[in-house]
């Protein structure tokens, strides 16, 4: 007679099982332990964010996912609205961007920080559905404020400004 196994049986093995996995994750290093997954923390916080001295929306960064990745909500003055996940890639050794926009638009980002500055580039389809590079440098000021220069270029090599905000920590 072939015996088969109880139901208790296999659940105790499955808890068994469960228990070593999660016991040997505890003990290992978190891939957001590595200092360089903490180099965008100057962008964490509430914002009030100005170009050319007008408010241009406000935006809130804050961490997520046992602080491996810092999610971005952004609201425009006029109606803009999207979000991002950025989070620092070991198996690359790059930063990169996951952007959204609110009409369901996308934009990917990959660069690194380095002499006080976050630079990210990447490729989106502009409207004629011709290649546009982006470029955008966040700069970690010393007063606590933080500059997002958002730069693209079409065919040519000359970049161009589409957006200079200045972030200033919500009051």
């Amino acid at each position: 007679m072939i015996e088969k196994p109880s139901l208790a049986g296999g659940l105790c093995a499955v808890a068994l099982f469960a228990f070593i996995v999660n016991g040997v994750d505890a003990q290992t290093e978190s891939p957001c332990s590595h200092e360089k997954s903490r180099e965008f923390n100057f962008w964490i916080g509430e914002w009030d964010v100005y170009s050319n001295g007008d408010l241009a929306g406000t935006n809130s960064i804050r961490p997520i996912l046992d602080g491996c990745v810092l999610l971005e909500s952004w609201s425009g003055a006029r109606g803009s609205a999207g979000s991002s996940f950025n989070f620092y890639n070991p198996q690359s050794g790059k930063w990169q961007q996951f952007w959204v926009w609110r009409n369901g638009t996308t934009l990917e980002l990959e660069g690194e920080y380095g002499d006080g500055k976050m630079i990210l580039e990447g490729v989106s389809v502009g409207r004629e559905g011709n290649e546009v590079h982006n470029r955008i440098t966040w700069y970690d000021n010393e007063d606590g404020t933080v500059r997002q220069h958002w730069e693209t270029r079409n065919r040519g090599e000359t970049w161009e400004t589409a957006f200079d905000g200045l972030y200033r920590k919500h009051q």
